[in-house]
């Protein structure tokens, strides 16, 4: 970082337009210069914080002639060199919206030569989530990983191993918060991560140690469940109960979640309206995670139907397995979603067969099928990519649910679907991590 001593590192900037990853965009002879802490419009005195060859990064640290959507931020750990976690307190919701649906709408035109207008849509908290106590916004992360560093717990610095500690964090549900994490020491470890399901109530502590040293556990506020190191393979851990439409979800450890309250409900009803499923087609639920979206296709496609899951995580595996061990037309298979896909043959085979030819998994019903129907895939922030875009392309037949938490990896994977012959038919988008840069987006395509 430059050293803050330096006036030659102070510049008065010009803010443009936003960019991915919760900067915006100014120019200082001619160098871009990607400021945070700043809104489009404003005039700052920012504080370059990392140089390069091609551009600068700075953080503005006085606003000389401040945007109307500026807000105080309600944080106090938030601000230029403090807790990098939230990009957008200084904004006001409906504009964290817009910026971000500026954001995305600009990845699809710049990757994908897509021009398409989006809104971020408001994700709602169950109405009996006491989190609205905390204000608009606020009081969603039901998964919080805190830092920890010679016994104090904090938050990351932005681009830095750097901590800030803290002794409350705003954005964290208030179930989070009643366990008093950030008000204890914990000599030993080097991260703690407090998880609640705001359907259940179930809390987990989920405890990383520094070293060998043993990590000690102080005694926290309410009674919660411990995951402690690494655990052993094959060893079952303790687990959470999420519930989305009248079915519950065991999610083990740190396993994916969504982390807001209302995000797997309304991703799963959002999934289901684009897919359409029809009874006795054929599903792919690709990175399925514990078996949200399955759970859901599995019920529509009926006992005639089949759904494949393919999931590399051995735990969320197991979890999927429990989770859909009523539903028979469901099959699990674990691995890299592109070497599965690679091995996987779908089809239907008479009688109670289930494997033929090399993955080939079998369900009662008519003749065999190379393919599926419909496709939905969540994969992590990297996206899919060139190898499973190619895949999925082959292998879908009518319709592909993406789901995705990055617009750039989203983008570059819709412009790869389009050369395969696969074109966009909506994108819906969603505002699942208020304060902020992180948005998730729905994407159904169609063969072109």
């Amino acid at each position: 970082m430059t050293d803050p001593g330096s006036e030659d590192e102070y510049l008065e900037l010009e803010v443009g337009n936003v960019a991915n990853g919760g900067f915006c965009v100014a120019r200082h002879e001619g160098r871009v210069v990607f400021v945070r802490h700043a809104l489009p419009g404003e005039r700052v005195r920012a504080w370059v914080t990392d140089r390069t060859k091609n551009f600068l990064r700075a953080d503005a640290i006085e606003i000389i002639e401040p945007s109307a959507d500026r807000v105080l931020a309600p944080c106090p750990f938030a601000g230029p060199g403090r807790c990098g976690g939230c990009d957008w307190q200084h904004a006001s919701l409906p504009a964290q919206r817009r910026l971000k649906a500026a954001v995305v709408a600009e990845q699809l035109e710049r990757v994908a030569g897509i021009t398409r207008s989006v809104v971020v849509e408001e994700v709602p908290q169950p109405v009996e989530d006491e989190a609205y106590v905390r204000g608009p916004g606020l009081g969603w992360r039901t998964r919080v990983q805190f830092t920890v560093s010679e016994g104090v717990v904090g938050l990351r610095k932005h681009r830095s191993h750097d901590i800030e500690p803290v002794d409350e964090c705003l954005i964290a549900h208030p179930g989070v918060e009643l366990m008093g994490i950030e008000r204890h020491r914990w000599p030993g470890a080097s991260s703690v991560e407090g998880i609640v399901s705001a359907s259940t109530g179930d809390r987990l502590v989920v405890l990383r140690e520094r070293g060998r040293k043993r990590a000690r556990v102080p005694r926290l506020e309410v009674p919660v469940r411990l995951v402690r190191g690494k655990p052993e393979p094959g060893k079952s851990l303790p687990y959470v109960r999420e519930e989305v439409a009248g079915r519950l979800f065991q999610v083990s450890g740190s396993g994916f979640w969504q982390v807001h309250p209302g995000a797997a409900r309304l991703l799963f009803d959002a999934v289901l309206e684009a897919l359409e499923p029809k009874p006795g087609e054929i599903a792919l639920d690709l990175y399925c995670g514990v078996g949200l979206f399955a759970a859901g296709l599995a019920e529509r496609v009926g006992r005639e139907g089949l759904v494949v899951g393919i999931e590399s995580d051995a735990q969320a595996v197991r979890d999927a397995k429990f989770n859909l061990r009523d539903l028979p037309n469901v099959a699990i298979e674990r691995g890299p979603v592109e070497e599965v896909l690679g091995d996987l043959e779908f089809g239907r085979a008479d009688g109670s067969e289930r494997s033929q030819n090399k993955r080939t998994t079998g369900h009662r019903g008519g003749a065999r099928a190379r393919g599926a129907d419909i496709v939905v895939l969540d994969p992590p922030r990297a996206g899919a990519g060139k190898e499973v875009v190619d895949r999925v392309a082959k292998l879908a037949g009518r319709k592909i649910a993406y789901v995705s938490c990055d617009p750039a990896t989203l983008a570059r994977d819709l412009a790869y679907f389009s050369e395969r012959g696969w074109t966009l038919e909506s994108l819906r988008a969603f505002d699942a991590f208020p304060q902020t840069h992180h948005v998730e987006c729905l994407a159904t395509l169609v063969r072109g």
